[in-house]
């Protein structure tokens, strides 16, 4: 079956970085396009960005334009989320999705991990 595990979360200031990654297995990850969502409690889950399956083309949610850089290994089927600049409001639980073709609505996403939670104190 199909398995995405974030990793990589965890306490920083603000104005620091985390990298997180996400593994995956179970599926033919070169074909997929990888997205990362957010949610912070009480509020629904965020676009924070998409890559195509090459890795050639990404695209990025307003809030984290600028600050986030995604990439992807396809020789080892991961991906990973480069976070810079970061600010309380990057607090929220943050997770990998896949699906073929570029999307930021959550709802078009298959496949789920289970998050990573990022704080980011002020």
């Amino acid at each position: 079956q199909v398995q995405l595990v974030e990793s990589g979360g965890g306490l920083v200031q603000a104005g620091g970085s985390l990298r997180l990654s996400c593994a995956a297995s179970g599926l033919t990850f070169s074909s997929y396009v990888m997205g990362w969502f957010r949610q912070a409690p009480g509020k629904e889950r965020e676009f924070v960005g998409a890559i195509n399956w090459s890795g050639g083309t990404t695209y990025y949610g307003d809030s984290v334009k600028g600050r986030f850089t995604i990439s992807r290994d396809n020789a080892k089927s991961t991906v990973s989320l480069q976070m810079n600049s970061l600010k309380p409001e990057d607090t929220a639980v943050y997770y990998c999705a896949a699906r073929y073709g570029l999307s930021s609505a959550s709802a078009e996403y298959d496949y789920w991990g289970q998050g990573t939670q990022v704080t980011v104190s002020s």
